[in-house]
């Protein structure tokens, strides 16, 4: 008799290989005996003690090889234990896109360091590691080897096929889907979702998942808690249809899950899919059985455009409506990412004219607009190019005040951190760092720019510099946010409509019953808000406030301030 992980993969593989799903099984079986006694388990799930920091390896200017090492000193001597997890995108040699065309899937860029830095790192924090699976760079053994007909990279990459009806294809890119590459046949074309510089592999060879797989597994080895799955969504391909959300991909995630509960069952999956909301949530999949976190990337657009507008409206309407439907299931809460602000989760919650009005704000803020096409030709948004403070604070008007210009952005951050989620800070948001200034090879550039890191040492100890008052800010909401059950991941949450100047949560802790009420005025004046008759019997605290003591019906809240308030009878 089969065994039920041997059913469970053969089930899903059937419907990527059809005969060759038993052969691909019994390859997949041997990777688990492979890699399960050789990979460390650790704790799994979340509480509210979670966060992330999303960082590059090198965020700091630094000398050759040095760079995960200083992301290690900053770590160790500022952020401490404030943050539970470290996400540190794509540190394997890559020759484009920041690190996300990859050279060698198994080694560390020697220009930021080797594993051992990493191996440091995961030993004090909990480590998300990117799996960049859907496509390699140009000059990766497997592209190479593809091109030149080796036999262990045949058939790895996608060559363009007349039969094949790619006139439907959606693309978060504008460049050509298939790019020209020298092989040992002549001229051949290729299939590049995303530049000539990644080439998309070729999922229908089950050699190329066995290869992949195996990846992540040696990923798991090597200290990750949380593997994030880049640019899932485009990952099979099927000719006449938009080759996107595919239900093979989802049955790829479905297999990676197999894996990981089987020879690494502490280790999580993060889906990277920059889509509308509800194309979003099927990657927790229709039996919570594929991403155990899914990207919240709805946020970014709805609080950017909440606190440029003065109107939580849509906020508030959207979140309203946000539940996990399993308590196996989060969200991953960000204001902001390395890539760009994705136009496309707002799609349908925002309307054009709202979008709109974003990507001329985004321009007036000296950012940047990339766009995608469409199937019919024409051209859409696809992200703002900017930095979250700087789309938040226009860098061309310099009257307001540091201190109002931190506590108007310290508001996105405490949003991301009080919805039901976990919630992650982009390196460059949690020092509030301003767009890059100078040449940029690429729009993106411009919210990846480098620092210095004696300058920012020099920052954090000036109560009155920007990087200071944003630094400890955020600082100060994470290690309130860990006392507090209610902000548990899976908590209750209810937002409250209490006018388009406020977005309010009430947060319910599911085992004691302990309630926090967060409210944030989106406003450049002081707000007294009411809040609902059931609240009325009751005392708060607020918790950014030790000594205050507040009474319902009407909390007072300062210009562009927090309050989150504790309940107590």
């Amino acid at each position: 008799m089969k065994s039920e992980i041997v059913l469970k993969l053969e089930n899903n593989l059937a419907l990527l290989y059809g005969k060759e799903a038993i052969n691909t099984t019994e390859n997949l079986c041997n990777l688990i005996k492979k890699w399960k006694g050789k990979i460390e388990r650790k704790r799994k799930f979340w509480d509210q003690s979670d966060s992330i920091l999303i960082t590059y390896a090198s965020p700091f200017e630094t000398s050759e090889g040095d760079g995960i090492s200083l992301l290690e000193k900053f770590l160790d001597n500022y952020v401490t234990n404030s943050i539970s997890t470290i996400h540190i995108l794509p540190f394997y040699p890559s020759t484009s896109d920041g690190g996300f065309s990859v050279v060698n899937f198994r080694e560390v860029d020697t220009s930021h360091g080797n594993w051992k830095n990493i191996k440091s790192i995961s030993e004090n924090y909990r480590m998300a590691f990117d799996c960049v699976i859907n496509h390699a760079s140009k000059s990766s053994s497997y592209v190479k080897g593809h091109l030149n007909q080796s036999d262990e990279y045949s058939d790895f990459c996608i060559e363009k096929d007349p039969s094949f009806d790619s006139s439907n294809v959606t693309r978060p890119r504008t460049s050509d889907l298939f790019h020209s590459y020298d092989s040992t046949n002549g001229e051949i074309k290729l299939w590049t979702t995303f530049s000539e510089d990644q080439v998309d592999l070729n999922f229908s060879n089950p050699r190329v998942l066995i290869e992949l797989m195996d990846v992540i597994l040696f990923y798991s080895s090597m200290g990750a808690s949380i593997l994030r799955l880049d640019a899932i969504p485009y990952l099979w391909k099927e000719s006449g249809t938009k080759c996107v959300h595919l239900k093979q991909t989802h049955a790829f995630i479905r297999i990676i899950r197999i894996l990981l509960e089987e020879a690494a069952p502490h280790v999580l999956i993060l889906s990277e899919t920059n889509v509308p909301h509800h194309e979003n949530l099927s990657y927790f999949g229709s039996d919570k059985d594929e991403a155990h976190i899914i990207y919240n990337f709805t946020l970014p657009p709805l609080i950017l455009y909440a606190l440029t507008h003065d109107d939580a409206e849509p906020l508030t309407r959207w979140a309203s409506t946000l539940k996990t439907p399993s308590e196996k299931c989060t969200f991953l809460n960000i204001t902001s990412t390395h890539d760009g602000i994705g136009m496309r989760p707002a799609e349908g919650i925002l309307t054009k004219e709202q979008i709109e009005s974003l990507v001329n704000k985004t321009l007036s803020h000296d950012g940047y607009v990339s766009y995608r096409s469409n199937p019919d030709g024409s051209e859409s948004p696809y992200e703002l190019n900017i930095t979250f403070f700087d789309a938040i604070n226009n860098p061309n008007e310099t009257e307001l005040p540091i201190a109002i210009q931190a506590r108007k952005f310290l508001i996105s951050q405490s949003i991301a951190m009080t919805l039901t989620g976990i919630p992650a800070i982009y390196f460059h948001s949690l020092l509030g760092l301003r767009n890059s200034r100078g040449w940029h090879e690429t729009k993106r550039d411009i919210n990846r720019g480098q620092v210095n890191f004696y300058e920012i040492v020099e920052d954090l100890k000036d109560e009155n510099s920007l990087k200071f008052q944003i630094f400890n800010g955020i600082k100060e909401l994470l290690e309130k946010r860990k006392l507090e059950c209610s902000f548990h991941p899976q908590s209750e949450n209810t937002v409250l409509d209490l006018g388009k100047h406020i977005f309010a949560v009430w947060r319910c802790c599911n085992e004691t019953n302990q309630m926090v009420i967060a409210l944030h005025n989106l406003s450049n004046e002081p707000i007294v808000c009411t809040l609902p008759k059931e609240l009325h019997n009751y005392n708060f605290t607020d918790l950014l406030e030790p000594n205050s003591s507040l009474s319902a019906p009407n909390i007072l809240i300062p210009i562009y301030g927090i309050r989150w308030l504790k309940v107590s009878q």
